[in-house]
């Protein structure tokens, strides 16, 4: 037994060993298949690349011999044209010369004067006292003359394209403002074949070089030319964003440079579903309206309704649906009454912090605010000293109110599609944004004793959150600006 166990042992590495080899075969072969089509592809693209070359050469060549060509035809239409003429004047000037000399022989003649006259005239009009002796066109080319030794001397340098260097992100020029990252990289040499450069970037919670398992993928940026990227319209939904460049020439790309992580922080939240008021149909940043979520408890003791209704019908909807069924949290229990209220499930105990919020217009009701803890669960935003809000209201007459421990102050301001919230916890300050045109819509002054959350009503209507934002650049400004001065009513602080 114990010599069958050996040798079943023995049999299960061969075979094991076997099947590596095997595969290891087919991967050689495999690789043989590939090193054949890859080579018949540079080498077409060898051919290619030269025929290319080569056509250019030809065409250039054709090009500098057709000008001197039509130089050469010019410049012998001009000196031909010249030529012939001082050959006919020079003919012309011959036979005068011979007709003086004959007169000369005859000066005894009676028509001897009249002959003289005649030459006299015939030599002051004559072609050969008007010609220039000066030629039109030089027989010099030697502009035409080519010297071609630096081209011989890059041809020679052709060569294989060479792997590019890899880039280096200088931390230093890197930018992280208004959820925007601008990342930037340099070459220690500059190289002429880099065609574009690659640039991947990942979300991570974990400051410091990749691990070997994230929980985020690469996302991919190709085709950079400059050596400059920038990312815009981003959601911070992690405290840090690794990124890595590299060059890519037209054959192939470089190594990677070393990650770099910068800091991404921002304000992050979702929406306590467990603090909704009934009805309300809370997903993780939105909210709808949902005028029978109060009646889940009627519906679900109700059996035979329920075992009645069909698959699809509100009632079977609304028994299925989790969010719909009362729950209490510890510590909070679920808006009721008239409180059509929802907390985030995040509170602010320091720094600055920005968030957006995108609602219905033609809700009856919405408002979006801060509360304390310890806002009870009939309390109405804005109506105790437990919560500070902006109301919209749209029940009989249209208003936008500021409200605060049951005071409120008319806002004079068009009402936006997005308001954007900023809270500086140390300074008290929370402040209202038209969240497209970044203008402040209003600021409560107050002293911050404890926590406080985010905090929204809706009546009739929906609403969705935006988090992940940075504190805008304009808005820090103009909080800044405005530190020495208040917009808010002392009544509401």
């Amino acid at each position: 037994p114990q010599e069958q166990e050996s040798l079943r042992k023995i049999t299960t590495t061969l075979t094991l060993k076997n099947e590596e080899i095997t595969n290891f075969i087919c991967s050689l072969k495999q690789s043989l298949e590939n090193l054949e089509a890859n080579s018949d592809r540079v080498h077409g693209d060898l051919e290619s690349e030269f025929t290319s070359l080569n056509a250019v050469l030809d065409q250039l060549k054709d090009g500098m011999l057709t000008r001197i060509k039509q130089e050469r035809a010019s410049r012998t239409y001009e000196l031909q044209s010249q030529l012939s003429a001082c050959s006919k004047a020079l003919e012309s000037s011959e036979e005068l010369l011979d007709l003086a000399n004959q007169t000369l022989c005859s000066s005894q003649t009676e028509g001897f004067m009249q002959a003289a006259k005649d030459i006299k005239d015939s030599v002051t009009m004559a072609p050969a006292f008007r010609l220039s002796l000066k030629a039109k066109a030089s027989d010099n080319m030697s502009h035409m003359m080519v010297d071609f030794s630096q081209e011989r001397e890059m041809l020679r340098g052709i060569s294989f394209l060479p792997v590019p260097a890899t880039p280096e992100i200088q931390v230093s020029e890197c930018q992280v403002c208004d959820n925007t990252v601008s990342v930037l990289w340099t070459l220690q040499e500059p190289d002429s074949k880099i065609d574009h450069y690659t640039l991947e970037h990942r979300r991570t919670n974990h400051d410091g070089p990749p691990r070997l398992r994230e929980e985020f993928p690469w996302m991919v940026v190709e085709g950079i030319r400059p050596m400059e990227h920038t990312l815009t319209g981003l959601r911070f939904d992690t405290r840090f964003m690794t990124f890595r460049v590299k060059a890519c020439n037209k054959a192939v790309a470089g190594e990677f440079s070393e990650p770099v992580t910068l800091e991404t922080h921002a304000f992050l939240f979702k929406l306590d579903a467990a603090s909704a008021h009934q009805n309300l149909k809370v997903e993780e940043l939105s909210v709808e309206w949902d005028s029978v979520g109060g009646k889940v408890q009627e519906i679900r003791k109700d059996k035979n309704r329920t075992n009645q209704s069909p698959m699809h019908s509100p009632a079977r909807v609304s028994m299925m649906s989790p969010k719909r069924v009362p729950t209490v949290r510890p510590g909070r229990d679920r808006f009721t009454a008239e409180s059509y209220t929802v907390l985030a499930d995040t509170a602010i105990d320091a720094g600055q912090q920005y968030w957006e919020v995108r609602f219905d217009k033609e809700s009856k009701a919405f408002a979006v605010g801060v509360a304390l803890r310890s806002l009870g669960r009939f309390d109405q935003l804005g109506k105790s000293g437990a919560s500070w809000c902006i109301h919209l209201n749209n029940w009989l007459q249209q208003s936008l109110t500021a409200k605060h421990n049951n005071k409120a102050r008319t806002l004079d301001c068009a009402i936006p599609d997005r308001i954007g919230v900023y809270c500086n916890y140390e300074e008290g300050i929370l402040s209202f944004y038209n969240a497209k045109l970044k203008q402040l819509m209003h600021t409560f002054r107050t002293k911050f004793t404890q926590p406080i959350i985010p905090a929204f009503m809706v009546w009739n209507g929906t609403f969705s959150v935006k988090t992940g934002l940075q504190v805008p650049s304009v808005v820090q400004s103009g909080q800044r600006k405005n530190s020495n001065t208040s917009s808010s009513n002392a009544s509401l602080t």
